[in-house]
């Protein structure tokens, strides 16, 4: 007995290595191609625990796993032509999954990464196609939309040849290489320097306006106030008189008195201007006494001042 454990061991260690070698997982990111001899067997799609052939070491069973999930490919900085004749720069990606694993073990030997260097090709193709029967500014408007569904459905019968399905393509930037990117900019400067120098204009053409239009009103007004105060002065001048006429009329001898005190009041008021006069002077008939004739107050020096052109 004692000579059988070891036999025993070692067929035991046989099945389980045949077993574990028999078994193989499926999980539900993947997809397993059962190869037998370089050649596929079978596919197995849906998750679980799977059986096969043992001695895979042999080339008797060989299972490849691949993925079962939505994969994305990005492609940067791709210089296209648009139909104005300008290059402009775009960012895209592919969203992919891998359709028939058979096609996709047969056409690219189930590697994903030699898969998306083909797909790099076709979607630089389609996506200069594309462009180049639209301007510049169709990728920024609503037909980006249409856009993508184009490169997509140019896309497809491609991936359909290498086992894939495109789910989506998606444009995530379109914008101006280097030397368009300054021309546009000199552009839209000039444009706007432009655009400063119309409303420039357009402002000093309304401030000349309302600067006339305020210059008139401003004579209208100084001429309509300058009407009035000339017809002011002169209703005032005419009841000045009026009234000077009609106190001459009742006293003409206290009127007589009262421009001549007036006139005193002017002519000496103390401003330093020097007259000569002689005391006999008309201008100082107040001043005499009526009884003998002559002056009843002592004369002004002869440092007097002279009268007022008005008050005589």
């Amino acid at each position: 007995m004692a000579n059988r454990l070891p036999a025993i061991a070692v067929a035991g260690i046989v099945i389980l290595f045949l077993i574990y070698s028999s078994i193989f997982v499926v999980n539900a990111r993947q997809q397993a191609i059962v190869l037998r001899f370089g050649e596929i067997v079978e596919v197995k799609s849906e998750p679980g625990i799977y059986f096969k052939m043992p001695f895979s070491f042999f080339s008797a069973d060989n299972v490849q796993m691949i993925e079962n999930r939505v994969l994305r490919f990005d492609l940067d900085n791709i210089r296209v032509q648009v139909s104005g004749g300008k290059f402009y720069e775009v960012d895209a990606f592919i969203a992919y999954r891998i359709s028939d694993p058979r096609v996709f073990r047969s056409a690219v030997s189930g590697s994903i990464e030699l898969a998306e260097q083909r797909l790099r090709t076709r979607l630089d193709a389609a996506l200069r196609r594309v462009y180049g029967l639209r301007g510049f500014e169709a990728a920024l408007s609503e037909e980006r939309a249409d856009m993508m569904r184009e490169v997509r459905d140019q896309l497809r019968p491609d991936a359909t040849s290498l086992g894939l399905e495109i789910v989506d393509v998606r444009i995530r930037r379109t914008d101006l290489t280097q030397e368009v990117s300054q021309q546009t900019f000199e552009r839209m400067k000039a444009e706007r320097l432009a655009e400063a120098e119309r409303l420039r204009a357009r402002g000093n053409e309304a401030a000349q306006r309302i600067r006339a239009r305020a210059d008139r009103e401003v004579v209208e007004i100084v001429a309509e106030a300058q009407r009035e105060s000339e017809i002011l002065r002169g209703e005032g001048d005419a009841e000045r008189s009026a009234i000077y006429a009609n106190a001459y009329l009742r006293d003409p001898q206290f009127f007589d008195f009262y421009r001549s005190m007036s006139a005193y009041g002017i002519a000496l008021n103390g401003d330093g201007t020097t007259m000569v006069l002689s005391p006999e002077s008309e201008f100082f008939r107040f001043f005499r006494d009526p009884a003998r004739g002559d002056a009843a107050v002592a004369a002004p020096s002869a440092q007097a001042p002279a009268p007022a052109a008005n008050g005589q």
